[in-house]
């Protein structure tokens, strides 16, 4: 029998195509949000608010996985408040029973110099299993499809400028994925109890530096590599207003997210295949399927 799945996030990025990819899977699926009423997808909306603890309860009775997808990047206070969120979920989900919880976090190596934005990622994980349901963690990079705001980002630098001069911290190396293959692997590891207690990594098919990525984004969207110069120097602060001028995406994610950009992040385990079969999508084939779902 298939579990019963509880999405958190379920209007979000990744959510709103995980919730079709899991009926088609056979699971019965409640979608959680704030705003269930507003809900016009797939499963049953369910209400439920992860900095509210008191709304968890009902939301995760009868549940056996839940999937984990909140973060809170676009508040300066994220590191906190994603904490006290994970806390809340880690105790109602060990209360109703739940079997499972899986978790979206992000590469980079352990023992690095971590940036905030992974450091919380890191800690989250841990703060999931404080209660004891066994937690199925998968990292990525950078996850690339329509509506995420990493693809959004290098679609706006890519279309608004001839030329870019880039700051040091894009010449690291990175490893993005399409979101369709997010979607597949945590439809794979859902109820899997030899995923279990596991942190397992999840990349594309290609190690790209954001250069590269943004040069082979060029490619697909303009049939041309944009050319590019490498300043010696960049602030998360600088950047992050640039990236605001070119492409309107707010300081604060802009920002959160830059500061981690100075980490290489690239798969360097691949048990996840054995796991969940298949092998990935290049980035260019990312990049065109992206561009597909934006003219819908």
């Amino acid at each position: 029998m298939s579990p019963t799945v509880l999405v958190t996030g379920a209007t979000g990025f990744v959510g709103r195509r995980l919730v079709p990819a899991l009926i088609d899977a056979g699971h019965e699926v409640r979608a959680m949000t704030r705003r269930p009423e507003q809900y016009d997808g797939p499963g049953e909306p369910v209400h439920g608010d992860v900095d509210d603890p008191g709304t968890l309860g009902e939301p995760l009775s009868g549940v056996d996985v839940a999937i984990y997808l909140v973060h809170a990047l676009d508040d300066n206070d994220f590191e906190r408040k994603d904490a006290a969120a994970a806390k809340a979920f880690a105790l109602a989900a060990a209360a109703s029973g739940v079997r499972q919880i899986v978790y979206l976090g992000g590469l980079g190596k352990d023992g690095t110099d971590l940036s905030p934005h992974l450091r919380s990622r890191r800690e989250v994980e841990s703060l999931l299993g404080t209660s004891g349901v066994p937690v199925t963690v998968l990292r990525a990079a950078i996850v690339v499809g329509a509506g995420g705001i990493s693809w959004e980002m290098t679609r706006q630098l890519v279309k608004n400028l001839p030329a870019m001069v880039v700051p040091k911290w894009a010449a690291t190396r990175t490893q993005p994925i399409a979101v369709d293959d997010v979607v597949r692997y945590i439809v794979g590891v859902t109820g899997l109890e030899d995923s279990y207690d596991r942190v397992l990594e999840i990349g594309g098919a290609d190690q790209l530096s954001y250069i590269g990525m943004m040069q082979e984004a060029g490619e697909v969207m303009l049939g041309r590599r944009i050319p590019v110069l490498k300043l010696p120097v960049g602030t998360p602060v600088l950047s992050s207003w640039w990236i605001k001028l070119v492409t309107g995406v707010d300081t604060t994610t802009a920002g959160n997210l830059i500061e981690s950009m100075g980490t290489e992040v690239v798969q360097t385990d691949y048990a996840i295949r054995d796991l969940v079969p298949g092998e990935p999508l290049t980035y260019a084939e990312a990049v065109r399927r992206a561009l597909e779902d934006d003219k819908d």
